[in-house]
C-alpha cells in the first residue's frame, strides 16, 4: 500500500499518541492560536461554548488549495481526476470528504482506539455525520434510524439503515422478526427509495472540483495572490486532509491492535488476546462487501469535541485546506442558483466546530462553470441569509436529545433504535433486544451482539487495569462483565466468556479486607446490575402533576399498538428546542450492586464460582467431556495414606520436584488437549492460579477458626491447583513460586496445630472429609490436566502425631527450598525469615516431642540398669532437631528463640542424666555417677549458652527468666545429688563438699530474690532450703573433724551463718512450718554439740540459754502448723477440734500439711526442749554465787515449763499437743531474750 494518508500507520496511533493534541497547536488542519482564540471569543459572544482536542489524525499536512479560475469548467474532468495519489488514497475512494454512509459499527471502531474515554469520560461516541443529523432533526423532515448502546455513562451512536437490512433479511435470514415488526407497526409499503441523476450529478461535477483543488499532476495550477505575496511561502507545507481508505485487510487490525498491547503485562491482558482478529474476523460481521468498514477506525481523524457540558468522540472525514486568512479552512462547491438553506447551514457550521476551522470557504458556480469564491468565517454562519439560526437552540436540541437517551437507554447490551419517519414529527426508541427476545424465532441475531460484548468486555479490562488505582469502579467493572457474559453464547465466544469470569474473580480482593473509604457505600448500594438511575434524588415523578412537562415529555404507556413497544417517544420534534425540556439528566451514574462482604470465605465463594465458570468455558473449547478420561464430579476422589518411611520419601521427593521453578518445555498437547502457547492454554493457568489463592485465603482463615480439618481440605485444594497449574504451566514464575511456598508454609502450620490437637481428631476428620459440589467440580476440571496427586502426602489427615509434624517439617523444608532457589531468592527476604522460622520451631516441637519420649521412656522402666539403645536413638533424634532448630534461629538473628532451644538441650542434658542414674531391685539407688555428672555439666552450658544468647533480661524478661530458674535448678539438682549420694568410692570427702558447696553457691547466684514474680517464692524457698543444706553439711563436718582446730571453727562459723540465713528465708515463707521447725531443731542440736564440749559452767549456761532462745522461735513454725490444722478442722467441718486428725496415706492433710512429718518433728522438738531445760535448771542451782531475784523467777518459770512436758500425754490428738507447746513457748518469750542470760551466743 503506498503511503497515502489514508494508511493509518502513517499517524500517530490512537491510544499511544503522546497527548491530546488542540486543533490550534501546529500544523496546517490545525487552526492557529490566534484563529482559535478569535473563534472561542465570538462564540461566547453567542453563549456556545465549543472546543475540539484531536485524539488522532491520519491527514498529511493540508496544503493551500488551488484557487480555480473564472468559468473554469466542472464538468469537464481534470487531468488527474480519478487517478491514485497518495494525498487522495485509492482513487474513487470517496467524492465528498466523508463515506457516503455512516458504517453500522463506526462508534464501536473509536471505541476500541479510545477505550480509555469509554464509560465514564465521554458521553457520546459517534459518525460526526450522525451527530449532525441528530441535531437538525427539528429542523428536518428527513428519516433518522441510528442504532444506540449505553457502555457506563457513554452512548455509542450508529446509522441503522433499515431498508438496507430488509434486503440482507431475504438472503441472510437475520432481522426478519425486525422486519415483520417494522412492516406491521410503522410503514406498511416499503421500499427503497432510487437516488435521482440529479443527485449524481452533483456529486460528479463536486469530485471534479476537488481534483481541481488539489496540486498534483495535471491539475489547475492555482491563481497567485497579488495582494499576499508571502502566501505562497507555506504552500507547500498545506495539503488537503482525506479520508481513510475503506479497504481493510485483518492483517493490519491485527498489527495495530498488537501494537497496542506492548508494553502491558501477561497477567494483565486477562488471556483474552486480539479477540477481533483470534476469535472471530468482526471486519465481516456484516458482509457489506468491499465497501465494509466493519469495526476498523477508518476516519481521517479522531475529535474530542467538547459542545457545552457534553462530551463527545467524533469522526470525521472533512477536507481541511491551507489558504485564506487562516491557516485552516472547509471548501465546500454551491450552485448560485440555489441559496443556502438552514440544513446546509448547521450542517456547515458543526463541521467547522467539530474540527475547530475557523473559516469556510464556498466556491460558487452555475451549471457547473465556476462563478466566485467567498470566505466566510465560522462564526459568522449562523448569520446567513436564508439560513439563519439560534446556536443556542442547537445547544438546547442537542442537551435535550441527549437526556432523552440517557434516560432511556439504561440497560447495557441492549441495542437500541431511535427511528423518525420521514415527514413524521414524532421520534420513537425502541429496545430491539427485548422486541428479539419476544420474536418466536429460536435465536435471533442481532449483528450489534458481539461487539457490544467485545467493547463492554473492552472496557472493563481497560478499566482493570487501572483497578489499583480507583477502586471504586469495581461495581462498573462487575455490571459490564456480567452484561458481556449475558450476550455471548459459550459454544461461540468461551475466550472472552473465559476472561469476564476470571477478571470478575479478579475484582475480589483476596490479600486484604475490603476498604470502607474505596467507595463502600456506592458499592452497597442497590439497584440492577445491569441498569441505571438518576444520581441525584429530584422529584418523584409519582409527585408531578398529570400534565406537566416533566410527565408529558415522554410515555411508555400510550394507547396505539406501535407506541406501546416504544421504550419512550418525543411527541413533537419542537420538543427538543425547549431548554432543559429533558432536564440534566445525562449528569447520571450507574448504581451497581457489587457484594462487598467483610467475610472472607464468602468473598472467596464468589471467587471460585466465577473461576469455575471459566473453567467450563476453557474446558468446553477444548473437548467436549466424554472424550476425556475425567473422574465424575459427584464421584469424591479417593485419597491413599501410606504408612512407612519410604511413602513418605517419596512423597517428599514428588514435593520438591514439582515445586521447582524448572520445567521441562512442554510443546506438546496437555492432558486434556490443549496446546501450549494458546488462549485455552493461558487463560486456564490464571484460573487455576486464581483457584488456588481463594483456597489458600479459606484455608487460612479456617485456620484462624481453630477448623483445623477444614483448613487442610482447603489447603489440600490450593495444592492440587498447583499441581495442575505445574502440569500445564512450561515455566514458573517467582509471584508464583512465591505463593506456592506460602502454601506449603500454611500447610506445615495446619499440620503442627493437628499434632498438638490430636484429641480432636475426630471433629478434624469430619470436617476434612466434606466437600461443596463447587469444590467436586473444580476438582474435576483440575483432573482434565492432572493427577492432583503430588501434595498427597503434605496434605493428607494422617492419625499419628509423630508423623503430623515429620509432614509440617517436610513442608516448611520445601518452601525453604523454593525461597533459596535461584528464580526466587532475590523476591522473598522477608517470606525466607518467616519460614526460617517456621523451620527453627517445628524443629523445637520435633526435638521436644522425642524429648517427652524420652522421659516417659524412664518413667515406664522399674529397674534403672543401663540405658537401652531405643533411648539413645531418641536422645539422638532430639539432640538432632535442637541443633538444626538452632542454626535456622541463628540465620535470622533471633536470639530469644536460640536461647529457647538451648534452653531445651539443657532439659535434653537433664533427662539424659536423670537416665544414667542406676536403681536396684529396691528401688534404692546408687552413688552418683561420672555419667550423670558429665550430663547435668553439659546441660549446665547448655543454659549458660542460653543466658548469652539473650545478653540481658531487658531482651525479653520471660525467657531470661525461665533460663535463670533451669540453671538454678540444675545446680541445685547436681549439688543435691552430690550430697545425698556422694561418690566415696570415686572421690576424697574434702573433694565432694568442695563441689558441693562451689554448685549450691551457683544455685544460689541464680536464685532471683530481689524481681517480684511468680517465682518469687520458690526462689526463697530454694534459697532457704540451700543454706539449711550447707548449714547441715558444715555442721556434720564440725561434728566429725579431728585434730584441725582453725578447720574446726570455720565449719562452725559457717554452720551459724548458714542456719541463721535460712532461718531468716523460712521465717519469710507462709507455707514451710516443717522445714523452718526442722531447721531450728537441727541449729538446737548443733548448740548441744557445742556445749557437749565446753568444761566451764558460764559457757555452758550462756550455749544453753541461746539453744533455748532458738528453740524459741518454734512458736512461728508451731503457729503455722496449728492454723492450717484449724483451716483443715474447719473444712471438714469437724466440731470436735480435739479429734485426731485424718490425713491421707502420706499423712498429707487437704491444707497440704505433712502430718507425719510433723509428728517426726514433734518427736524430736520434746525430747531436745525438756533436756534444755533441765540442763539449764541443773546448772543455775548448781551456781555458788546468790541468785538475783530475776534468776530465781527465771529458774522457776523453767521448773514449771519442764514438769509440764513431763506430764504431757504423748497419745494426745496432735492439735492439743501443738497448743500446749504454744502455751510452753509463750511462758519463756518474755523471760529470755531480756536479760543477762537471755542473749544469743
Amino acid at each position: 500500500m503506498s503511503s497515502a494518508p489514508g494508511n493509518r500507520e502513517d499517524g500517530v496511533p490512537p491510544d499511544r499518541g503522546s497527548e491530546d493534541v488542540t486543533l490550534d497547536d501546529s500544523g496546517g488542519d490545525i487552526a492557529s492560536t490566534s484563529g482559535r482564540q478569535e473563534l472561542e471569543m465570538c462564540l461566547g459572544n453567542n453563549e456556545i461554548k465549543s472546543r475540539a482536542v484531536v485524539k488522532y489524525s491520519a491527514a498529511p499536512p493540508p496544503t493551500t488549495y488551488a484557487l480555480l479560475q473564472e468559468k473554469t469548467d466542472l464538468k469537464l474532468p481534470p487531468a488527474n481526476w480519478l487517478r491514485e495519489s497518495p494525498q487522495l488514497g485509492p482513487a474513487g475512494s470517496t467524492v465528498l470528504g466523508s463515506s457516503s454512509k455512516s458504517k453500522p459499527f463506526s462508534s464501536f471502531g473509536m471505541a476500541y482506539d479510545f477505550i480509555d474515554s469509554i464509560g465514564d469520560d465521554v458521553d457520546v461516541v459517534s459518525d460526526s455525520e450522525n451527530i449532525k443529523k441528530l441535531l437538525k432533526i427539528p429542523y428536518s423532515k428527513s428519516h433518522v434510524s441510528m442504532a444506540v448502546h449505553r457502555v457506563g455513562r457513554t452512548l455509542l451512536l450508529d446509522e441503522l439503515d433499515i431498508q438496507e437490512l430488509f434486503m440482507r433479511s431475504s438472503q441472510t435470514g437475520d432481522w426478519t422478526w425486525l422486519k415483520e415488526f417494522y412492516q406491521r407497526l410503522i410503514d406498511q409499503k416499503w421500499q427503497r427509495k432510487k437516488k435521482s441523476k440529479e443527485h449524481w450529478y452533483q456529486k460528479a461535477i463536486l469530485s471534479k472540483f476537488l481534483y481541481y483543488s488539489i496540486n498534483g499532476d495535471g491539475a489547475a495550477e492555482p491563481v497567485p495572490d497579488s495582494d499576499n505575496p508571502d502566501e505562497g511561502c507555506g504552500a507547500e507545507e498545506f495539503g488537503p486532509s482525506w479520508p481513510a481508505t475503506f479497504t481493510s485487510t485483518a492483517s493490519d487490525s491485527e498489527e495495530s491492535a498488537a501494537h497496542k498491547e506492548e508494553g502491558v503485562p501477561m497477567d494483565s491482558k486477562y488471556a483474552l488476546g486480539q479477540v477481533a482478529s483470534k476469535e472471530q474476523n468482526l471486519t465481516t460481521l456484516f458482509n457489506e462487501g468491499e465497501n465494509s468498514q466493519g469495526l476498523r477506525n477508518d476516519f481521517v481523524r479522531n475529535i474530542l469535541w467538547t459542545f457545552e457540558d457534553i462530551h463527545m468522540l467524533v469522526g470525521s472525514n472533512m477536507p481541511i485546506f491551507g489558504g485564506g486568512r487562516y491557516p485552516a479552512v472547509s471548501l465546500r462547491l454551491r450552485d448560485n442558483n440555489k441559496p443556502i438553506n438552514i440544513l446546509t447551514g448547521i450542517d456547515y457550521w458543526l463541521d467547522n466546530l467539530m474540527c475547530n476551522v475557523p473559516e469556510l470557504v464556498m466556491c460558487f458556480h452555475v451549471n457547473g462553470i465556476v462563478q466566485k469564491y467567498e470566505m466566510i468565517k465560522t462564526e459568522d454562519i449562523p448569520d446567513l441569509e436564508n439560513s439563519t439560526f439560534s446556536t443556542r437552540v442547537v445547544k438546547d436540541i442537542a442537551q435535550n436529545i441527549l437526556s432523552f437517551l440517557k434516560s432511556n437507554c439504561t440497560k447495557e447490551g441492549h441495542t437500541y433504535w431511535l427511528f423518525k419517519a420521514s415527514g413524521s414529527d414524532i421520534v420513537k426508541l425502541y429496545d430491539l433486544t427485548t422486541l428479539c427476545e419476544e420474536a418466536a424465532e429460536e435465536k435471533c441475531q442481532n449483528p450489534f451482539t458481539l461487539p457490544v460484548a467485545v467493547l463492554l468486555y473492552k472496557v472493563a479490562s481497560n478499566m482493570m487495569l487501572k483497578k489499583s488505582q480507583n477502586r471504586k469502579h469495581y461495581g462498573t467493572i462487575r455490571t459490564l462483565l456480567l452484561n458481556c457474559v449475558k450476550l455471548l453464547d459459550q459454544d461461540r465466544h468461551p475466550q472472552i466468556i473465559a476472561s469476564a469470569h476470571y477478571m470478575l474473580a479478579e475484582l475480589f480482593q483476596l490479600d486484604e479486607p475490603p476498604e470502607e473509604g474505596a467507595g463502600g457505600e456506592s458499592l452497597r448500594a442497590g439497584g440492577s446490575e445491569d441498569s441505571y438511575s438518576d444520581e441525584e434524588d429530584e422529584e418523584d415523578p409519582e409527585d408531578l402533576p398529570e400534565d406537566s412537562d416533566e410527565n408529558g415529555s415522554f410515555s411508555t404507556t400510550l394507547d396505539s399498538q406501535d407506541d406501546s413497544k416504544a421504550v419512550a417517544i418525543i411527541k413533537s420534534v419542537g420538543e427538543l428546542s425547549v431548554p432543559e425540556k429533558y432536564k440534566s439528566t445525562h449528569q447520571i451514574r450507574p448504581i451497581y450492586a457489587f457484594p462487598v462482604s467483610q467475610d472472607k470465605e464468602e468473598r472467596c465463594r464468589h471467587v471460585l464460582s466465577y473461576v469455575l465458570k471459566g473453567l467450563k468455558a476453557v474446558d468446553g473449547s477444548i473437548k467436549k467431556e466424554s472424550d476425556l478420561p475425567a473422574a465424575d464430579p459427584n464421584t469424591p476422589i479417593p485419597l491413599k495414606y501410606e504408612d512407612g518411611s519410604k511413602a513418605v520419601e517419596k512423597g517428599i521427593a514428588l514435593l520438591l520436584d514439582r515445586a521447582g521453578p524448572f520445567q521441562e518445555d512442554r510443546k506438546h498437547p496437555t492432558r486434556s488437549g490443549m496446546i501450549p502457547g494458546s488462549w485455552q492454554h493461558r487463560m486456564k493457568l490464571q484460573l487455576f492460579f486464581k483457584a488456588s489463592k481463594a483456597y489458600y485465603v479459606l484455608s487460612d482463615a479456617a485456620t484462624n477458626l481453630l477448623k483445623y480439618g477444614r483448613a487442610l481440605r482447603y489447603i489440600k485444594l490450593a495444592l492440587q491447583c498447583h499441581d495442575a497449574y505445574c502440569s500445564v504451566s512450561s515455566t514458573l514464575h517467582s509471584r508464583v513460586l512465591l505463593f506456592h511456598s506460602q502454601c506449603l508454609s500454611l500447610c506445615g502450620d495446619i499440620q503442627l496445630m493437628l499434632a498438638q490437637n490430636a484429641s480432636n481428631r475426630a471433629a478434624y476428620l469430619e470436617e476434612y472429609s466434606y466437600q461443596t459440589k463447587e469444590d467436586q467440580e473444580v476438582l474435576h476440571s483440575l483432573h482434565r490436566e492432572s493427577s492432583c496427586q503430588a501434595f498427597n502426602m503434605a496434605s493428607d489427615l494422617a492419625t499419628d502425631p509423630e508423623y503430623q509434624l515429620f509432614v509440617s517439617s517436610k513442608c516448611y523444608e520445601a518452601a525453604y527450598e523454593l525461597l533459596t532457589s535461584g528464580v526466587v531468592k532475590e523476591h522473598g527476604p522477608e517470606q525466607l525469615a518467616q519460614v526460617l522460622k517456621r523451620l527453627g520451631n517445628i524443629r523445637n516441637e520435633i526435638g521436644v516431642f522425642y524429648m517427652n519420649q524420652a522421659a516417659a521412656m524412664q518413667t515406664e522402666k522399674e529397674v534403672k540398669k543401663s540405658v537401652s539403645i531405643a533411648e539413645q536413638e531418641i536422645w539422638k533424634k532430639s539432640f538432632s532437631c535442637f541443633e538444626k532448630g538452632m542454626k535456622d534461629f541463628e540465620a535470622i538473628e533471633d536470639s530469644t528463640n536460640t536461647s529457647l532451644l538451648l534452653c531445651n538441650t539443657g532439659r535434653l542434658m537433664r533427662i539424659c542424666a536423670q537416665a544414667h542414674c542406676a536403681t536396684s531391685a529396691d528401688l534404692s539407688r546408687g552413688e552418683f555417677s561420672p555419667e550423670e555428672s558429665l550430663y547435668y555439666n553439659k546441660a549446665i552450658d547448655y543454659y549458660l549458652r542460653a543466658m548469652r544468647s539473650l545478653a540481658t533480661r531487658g531482651n525479653h524478661p520471660a525467657v531470661w527468666d525461665s533460663v535463670n530458674w533451669e540453671l538454678s535448678t540444675t545446680y541445685f539438682t547436681l549439688a543435691t545429688l552430690l550430697q545425698d549420694y556422694a561418690p566415696l568410692s570415686r572421690k576424697a570427702q574434702e573433694q565432694i563438699e568442695r563441689e558441693v558447696t562451689e554448685a549450691m553457691l551457683k544455685s544460689l547466684k541464680y536464685c532471683d530474690l530481689q524481681t517480684e514474680s511468680a517465682r518469687q517464692p520458690l526462689y526463697q524457698y530454694r534459697a532457704a532450703t540451700i543454706h539449711h543444706r550447707l548449714a547441715s553439711m558444715y555442721h556434720s563436718c564440725f561434728r566429725n573433724q579431728v585434730g584441725d582446730e582453725h578447720l574446726r571453727k570455720q565449719h562452725r562459723s559457717l554452720a551459724e551463718l548458714h542456719y541463721s540465713k535460712a532461718v531468716l528465708l523460712f521465717l519469710s515463707l507462709k507455707d514451710a512450718p516443717c522445714e523452718l521447725l526442722r531447721t531450728l531443731l537441727e541449729r538446737v542440736a548443733f548448740a548441744e554439740f557445742t556445749m557437749a564440749g565446753q568444761s566451764s559452767s558460764g559457757a555452758k549456761l550462756k550455749t544453753l540459754t541461746g539453744a533455748l532462745d532458738i528453740l524459741t522461735d518454734t512458736r512461728h513454725a508451731f503457729l503455722l502448723i496449728h492454723k492450717e490444722l484449724l483451716e483443715d478442722h474447719t473444712e471438714t467441718d469437724c466440731p470436735e477440734l480435739t479429734r485426731p486428725l485424718d490425713s491421707g496415706a502420706d499423712g498429707t492433710t487437704s491444707s497440704g500439711l505433712n502430718t507425719i512429718e510433723v509428728m517426726k518433728l514433734i518427736g524430736v522438738f520434746e525430747p531436745s526442749f525438756s533436756f534444755l531445760l533441765l540442763q539449764l535448771v541443773k546448772l543455775m542451782t548448781a551456781m555458788k554465787r546468790k541468785p538475783s531475784n530475776k534468776d530465781e523467777e527465771l529458774l522457776k518459770t523453767y521448773k514449771n515449763v519442764y514438769s509440764k512436758i513431763l506430764r504431757a500425754e504423748k497419745t494426745a490428738p496432735l492439735l492439743s499437743r501443738i497448743e500446749l507447746f504454744l502455751d510452753l513457748l509463750q511462758q519463756l518469750t518474755p523471760k529470755t531474750g531480756s536479760g543477762d542470760l537471755g542473749a544469743s551466743s
